[in-house]
């Protein structure tokens, strides 16, 4: 694939803020040709298209820093349109102390890491994917503040005094919510007897109230899973509902990863050289989206448990001397290759 040098006369580097965004034209070079700073809000984005026609009007390409956050309003009023976008990391700080450090800096940096990149992201893809990012966080949100509230009324319940942890030892952690929240202000024995009571009543109506949001939350992310995934990813032994809606977030759309090795990269799935001396060997990478890589290991422990084919790949690789750690990173691998075919080929 040639240099993005070669495709372009200009590229128009863009560090986001909340407030305001900052551009920077440069040439294929890395030059720099002019800047601009706007708001973010549809005037100040029609004011920098209307600069940038002006002063890149030629082949150009948008290298936006957060397309996925603060960039997420211009991003989504470029791809109307049709401009060329191109996603690319935070710039990286100066080594030196002393270095410079302005936001104009900052947008030619993402300018000229867009020129020396072998390999463009392209933003992901907003509509029915991101109404599953933004369910899919709010849900495990929900999910574990309900687990926390759980976790501290049991905790309550040691300590409690003599009294109320009678009543409510042996329950289990539902019927204990259930206890708690039903809870009623009565006269009682001392003050620590009182505040005790309300902190455990205020605790399981979090509960409550958060296991049902999650619940809710389930329903909606269910129906836009399915709305958006292929059938055949649906129908992979492991994939569940948070499981797809994680692939489906990072993967976005067709093309946006150029091979399966990106992808697994990405997933942090990748295998990295942890040779030493005689021994050859990798490791787990511990880079990548760990959101991703955790549904990838919920696919590899379904599949460990159920799949005949995935046990009988690890009884062979354990004659092979391999440990079980091992095998999993190779059933990560494997795994993440095979479903960004999938999906690749659906789309």
């Amino acid at each position: 694939m040639p240099m993005l040098a070669d495709r372009v006369d200009y590229v128009i580097g863009i560090d986001c803020h909340k407030e305001r965004h900052v551009a920077a034209i440069a040439d294929g070079l890395g030059s720099l040709k002019a800047s601009l700073s706007v708001t973010t809000d549809a005037d100040g984005y029609r004011t920098l298209v209307k600069w940038a026609d002006k002063n890149a009007g030629g082949r150009r390409v948008w290298a936006i820093e957060g397309a996925g956050s603060y960039g997420a309003g211009l991003t989504d009023w470029l791809a109307s349109r049709e401009e060329w976008m191109v996603e690319v990391d935070r710039p990286k700080r100066p080594k030196r102390k002393a270095g410079i450090k302005s936001d104009e800096v900052d947008a030619l940096r993402a300018a000229k890491d867009a020129l020396a990149a072998k390999r463009l992201a392209e933003p992901r893809r907003r509509g029915g994917l991101e109404a599953i990012r933004v369910l899919k966080i709010t849900r495990k949100q929900a999910v574990q503040v309900s687990a926390v509230a759980v976790v501290q009324l049991k905790a309550l319940v040691v300590s409690a005094p003599e009294g109320l942890r009678a009543r409510l030892r042996g329950l289990s952690a539902a019927q204990l919510v259930v206890a708690c929240a039903a809870m009623r202000n009565q006269p009682s024995p001392s003050v620590e007897w009182t505040a005790t009571r309300l902190a455990m009543r205020s605790l399981a109506r979090r509960a409550q109230a958060a296991a049902a949001d999650a619940a809710e939350l389930d329903r909606e992310l269910s129906a836009a899973v399915k709305a958006q995934a292929p059938q055949t990813l649906l129908g992979e032994i492991g994939v569940g509902t948070v499981v797809a809606a994680e692939l489906l977030s990072v993967w976005s759309h067709k093309g946006r990863l150029h091979s399966e090795a990106a992808f697994a990269m990405v997933a942090g799935a990748a295998p990295v050289e942890a040779s030493s001396g005689q021994l050859i060997r990798h490791r787990l990478s511990r880079g990548g989206d760990r959101q991703l890589n955790s549904a990838l290991h919920t696919v590899v422990l379904t599949r460990w448990r159920q799949d005949e084919r995935t046990q009988a790949y690890i009884a062979r690789r354990r004659a092979e001397g391999k440990s079980d750690r091992e095998i999993r990173r190779c059933l990560k691998r494997h795994i993440a290759r095979h479903l960004f075919r999938l999906m690749e080929a659906a789309a």
